[in-house]
């Protein structure tokens, strides 16, 4: 593969080739575009749209579009693109992935593509990853927009259902995946037309941080939730019983012989994440609860809440997976190191977990609506994203979404020094290596951010450098809310900062500080609010007095700092710039890219280097035997670095094992997630159709036929002879739905006579006859709607169980695999068959409901169910989580510290 990119070059260097005629088009456009007044260069957007309409394509208006972008930026924000800039924009706009380096500028890039796909009145969607970045990406790029004549809407949390209406309507929509996400499944909830919000339908999406957003968030479906049954006392007595019980850890399923050897209640696969119960642990439970056999379908309740409670106990680890905060369990999303607040785990594995730490565990919820991210954003006409790390995960891109990934070069050459990882024997020797080469950077003031994969692993760090008299700062899950505080300043002269999982903080590292942020802090000081400070670097158009004063006294103290800073950052650069410190590989190569990325922003210098060593995790779950029985036989000391190719390629290997095991884990649950996506799409369109005022007389009376011919065959089936049909137990059940009692009879004679013809036809004739009496006593217009409400109640009864259904077969269905049969290929089949009995449940829904509605019962249109809480994107639930990092043993007292000092542990850092 090397070879062949040697001679033909790499994938993204001949599409930028190609892209490269067209990029001198925009050029060659811009003394042309100069010229035009600001009123010309509005107008534009009305000679475009009146081009299309003729017949030209968004291809054909593409260099003039985009040069009429470039020059609408430099008037309104002094931002002029740059030519990478101009290739990003139209990967974006091809439909493809543009990988570009941090602080290249990708959220002005977007606005090149945004205002081209916008101009065809179809909507245009940009996704980022929280509130903040939403906001202001719509405020400060919307001004390039509205300058251009076009409209500006987002979507936010807070956002009531008319303004959402009123921001999708815009030309181009900013907000957040969720909120995009939970829109459309509320969409598909609502009882009236115009109470749908996502008005223009999903055209054309540019995803931004598209890695975090399609894969790492895309592990967890969207669940839109109602009140489900009162959290029982189970969950505290599987737990009570699960803290009894003894586990084995072991690396995978294949350390063990036999259940029935191992010395073990229950077993934890820490490669698979998984917690089972061996044949002691079966018959403890079976001794414990008073049941007979553990596996009896009435058992499967308290099989679940053991499962469940053994996981948290095995798998699930605090300030890991989780941490306890103000008397609450909340998720720590394993890629960024933030507290999801609001976010559950599902399938009553979070209420296991509060019942282990003892906190008030919470009512259990009932999903009235879901849809995996995958699917969400395959209903888009055009998916495009970008983000700074994107090309090791380009098989899973191209195999999900259909998409290409084009690694755009940066705009200033990239200068940082990548120095080879530093391998150790253990790891004590590791991290006296680390708090070496920080020290070593301290005492020259370069500034050093190091990466940690743990919050524990943080906070020992931190005690490390606290004996050795280093300041610094911790980063982490706990202290989430000085986030900012923490990162923009962590580019200043001789500045310590640790993070754990540094990926996607949102604020540029600069070198000698971050002038806006010390602007900022000076004002709070001075006594302005904080709503006035965050307005003081808005966008929007206001004429409020105070936000004007607070954005002139911003402008000012920014002014003031960035003159201050000039010389320190001079200082940074002579010292070598930010240097990157990793304390352990992550699983995903993605992350340590984006950890490295926060180095070398926009031409500037910089170093890293990650320190390994064989105890890490990754090294440990997927290193090879051979390998540390190697290291182990050249008796190298702890404290020496070992430097060999084999290792790298060890580590390489194993980071691309996990990634493909965790691609395939996120292909599984799509793989399901497809078959109800089908019948996802079926039912949400007939429901579209009672949103839209369809007439549905004619498919009722389809239905009634369809479901007297069912029925019919039901009562008769296998029986040749009429007289052996069960004719009498047919009338008793057509009488609950439309048959006037005592209205149908046969004598014996007629029987004998009888043909299944005759009594379809028979029921059928009174059917349409009750029916017609129907429209008579209501009238025609409001039958229809009765039908509509009819339809649409029933459908939304019968699929929210079917949901349920769907997922309790998923569960299960996994067992199949004992049997030699595909899971997949059964939940297709079964799904399928439950697919069917739910559409003849809401047909019988249907007629039942139709005949024996009374003229003096007024119908309104009903939600089947409010919907109480919105989760995914991030949190675990109805998958199996394939978590990055794994909390290990914790140092005993008497170990020896890992900091190198010679001391035991409880003498030194432990104190």
């Amino acid at each position: 593969m090397r070879l062949i990119e040697k001679i033909f070059g790499t994938h993204s260097s001949r599409e930028i080739k190609r892209i490269m005629p067209i990029v001198k088009r925009i050029n060659d456009l811009e003394p042309e575009i100069q010229k035009l007044t600001d009123s010309e260069l509005k107008e534009k957007t009305n000679e475009f749209k009146s081009r299309l309409s003729k017949g030209e394509t968004l291809d054909d208006i593409l260099p003039e579009a985009f040069a009429v972008v470039r020059e609408a930026s430099k008037r309104v924000l002094g931002m002029r693109h740059f030519d990478v800039q101009l290739i990003g924009g139209i990967v974006l706009h091809q439909g493809r992935i543009a990988e570009m380096k941090t602080g290249e500028g990708k959220t002005l890039v977007a606005t090149l593509p945004c205002y081209l796909n916008a101009l065809t009145g179809e909507g245009v969607h940009v996704v980022t990853v929280n509130d903040y970045l939403a906001k202001r990406d719509s405020e400060q790029m919307g001004k390039i927009y509205k300058f251009l004549g076009l409209t500006v809407g987002l979507i936010i949390h807070d956002k009531t259902s008319a303004q959402r209406q009123e921001a999708y309507s815009a030309d181009i929509t900013y907000g957040t995946n969720n909120e995009f996400g939970f829109d459309y499944l509320r969409d598909n909830m609502v009882i009236y037309k115009k109470d749908v919000v996502q008005c223009k339908g999903h055209n054309f999406v540019v995803v931004d941080e598209v890695d975090s957003i399609l894969i790492d968030e895309a592990r967890t479906p969207l669940i839109i939730s109602g009140m489900g049954e009162k959290s029982t006392d189970l969950y505290s007595v599987a737990n009570h019983f699960a803290k009894r019980l003894k586990m084995l850890k072991i690396v995978e399923a294949d350390d063990k012989q036999n259940d029935d050897d191992v010395d073990a209640d229950y077993i934890v696969d820490e490669k698979a994440n998984t917690a089972t119960l061996t044949a002691s642990g079966v018959k403890k439970a079976e001794t414990a609860f008073n049941v007979e056999n553990l596996s009896d379908p009435e058992n499967l309740t308290l099989l679940h809440h053991i499962n469940q409670a053994i996981r948290a106990h095995g798998v699930m680890h605090r300030d890991v997976d989780y941490v306890v905060k103000d008397g609450e369990v909340i998720i720590v999303d394993e890629f960024t190191g933030r507290l999801m607040h609001g976010r559950r785990y599902n399938d009553g594995l979070h209420q296991a977990i509060e019942a282990k730490e003892g906190v008030e565990i919470a009512r259990e919820s009932k999903t009235l609506a879901t849809i995996t991210f995958q699917n969400f954003f395959r209903l888009y006409k055009k998916l495009s994203g970008m983000t700074g790390t994107a090309e090791t995960e380009q098989e899973e891109f191209n195999a999900i979404y259909n998409l290409d990934v084009v690694v755009i070069p940066t705009n200033e050459p990239m200068v940082r020094k990548d120095h080879p990882d530093s391998v150790y024997k253990s790891e004590g020797g590791k991290y006296a290596a680390v708090i070496n080469q920080i020290i070593a950077c301290h005492e020259k003031g370069q500034p050093v951010l190091v990466g940690t994969v743990t919050i524990e692993k943080s906070e020992l760090l931190s005690r490390i450098l606290s004996k050795n008299g280093i300041k610094h700062e911790v980063l982490n899950a706990k202290y989430h809310e000085k986030e900012a505080e923490i990162i923009a300043q962590a580019g200043k002269k001789g500045a310590v900062t640790i993070a754990t999982n540094m990926a996607g903080r949102g604020t540029d590292i600069m070198l000698g500080g971050n002038a806006e942020f010390l602007a900022k802090k000076e004002m709070e000081k001075l006594g302005y609010s904080p709503e006035l400070i965050l307005e003081s670097t808005g966008f929007s158009e206001t004429d409020n007095p105070e936000i004007l004063d607070a954005r002139e006294k911003y402008k000012e103290l920014n002014e003031k700092y960035k003159n201050e800073i000039f010389s320190e950052r001079q200082e940074v650069i002579d010292a070598g710039g930010l240097f990157i410190i990793g304390t352990e590989r992550h699983e995903s190569r993605r992350i340590d890219n984006q950890l490295r990325g926060r180095s070398g922003r926009q031409g500037d210098v910089g170093e890293s280097r990650f320190y390994l060593s064989l105890d890490d995790d990754l090294l440990r779950k997927f290193g090879s035997d051979r390998l540390r029985s190697m290291v182990n036989a050249l008796g190298l000391p702890d404290n020496e670095a070992i430097e060999a190719s084999m290792l790298t390629s060890a580590i390489e290997r194993a980071q691309r094992t996990v990634e493909g095991n965790n691609f395939k884990s996120r292909k599984h649950v799509l793989e399901y997630d497809d078959v109800m996506n089908v019948q996802r799409k079926v039912i949400y369109a007939e429901r579209n159709k009672v949103l839209d005022g369809g007439d549905f007389k004619q498919s009722f009376t389809r239905r009634i036929e369809e479901f007297i011919e069912l029925t019919v065959d039901q009562y008769i089936a296998g029986e040749e002879y009429p007289e052996n049909w069960n004719i009498t137990g047919l009338i008793e059940f057509m009488e609950q739905f439309f048959l006037p009692k005592d209205s149908l009879s046969y004598t014996k004679e007629q029987i004998e006579d009888l043909k299944r013809a005759d009594l379809v036809g028979d029921l059928t004739d009174i059917a349409m006859e009750q029916y017609a009496l129907k429209e008579e006593e209501f009238g025609s217009d409001a039958l229809r709607e009765i039908e509509r409400i009819i339809l649409l109640r029933a459908v939304d009864s019968k699929w929210m169980d079917h949901i349920d259904d769907m997922e309790r077969l998923r569960q299960g269905i996994g067992l199949r695999a004992y049997a030699q049969r595909d899971p997949i290929i059964e939940y297709k089949e079964e799904g399928y068959i439950m697919y069917e009995a739910m559409l003849q449940a809401i047909t019988e829904d249907i007629i039942r409901l139709l005949f024996h509605v009374r003229a003096e019962r007024k119908m309104e249109r009903e939600q089947v169910a409010k919907p109480t809480s919105a989760s995914g994107g991030g949190s675990d639930g109805t998958i199996e989580k394939k978590p990055v990092v794994r909390k290990e043993a914790k140092v005993g007292r008497n170990d020896p510290c890992p900091c190198g000092s010679g001391l035991k542990y409880k003498k030194c850092c432990g104190k």
